[in-house]
């Protein structure tokens, strides 16, 4: 499968951002969709998932912030940023899982200035 992200870019703080990653093809039967960031010099992290195409789950640090949904007729992975912080600044990822392998978007840059 391959990823495109995209949807990132300059905001102010308080702004929001909506990522979107698109599948090369259909993405019913993943198992795991999900986004993370990724801040200079620092180690990946998961910003939220979808689990077997309903349950979802946030970072600590997203909750009521962020929203992840997902597409099935477009086969699109989306995430709603609000409330963004310059602390969110990085760059976001977006991944698939399927089985045991695992595939990833090249990459969308959020910068967020106060």
């Amino acid at each position: 499968v391959q990823l495109q992200a995209s949807g990132g870019g300059l905001v102010q703080a308080g702004g929001s951002l909506r990522l979107s990653c698109a599948a090369s093809q259909s993405i019913r039967t993943v198992d795991i969709m999900a986004w993370y960031r990724q801040i200079p010099g620092k180690q990946r992290e998961l910003v939220a998932e979808v689990v077997s195409g309903s349950i979802v789950n946030y970072a600590d640090f997203v909750k009521g912030r962020f929203a992840i949904s997902k597409d099935n007729t477009y086969d699109t992975l989306y995430l709603q940023m609000n409330g963004l912080k310059p602390e969110d600044t990085a760059l976001y990822y977006c991944s698939a899982q399927r089985g045991r392998l695992n595939f990833w978007g090249q990459g969308t840059l959020v910068t967020v200035f106060s």
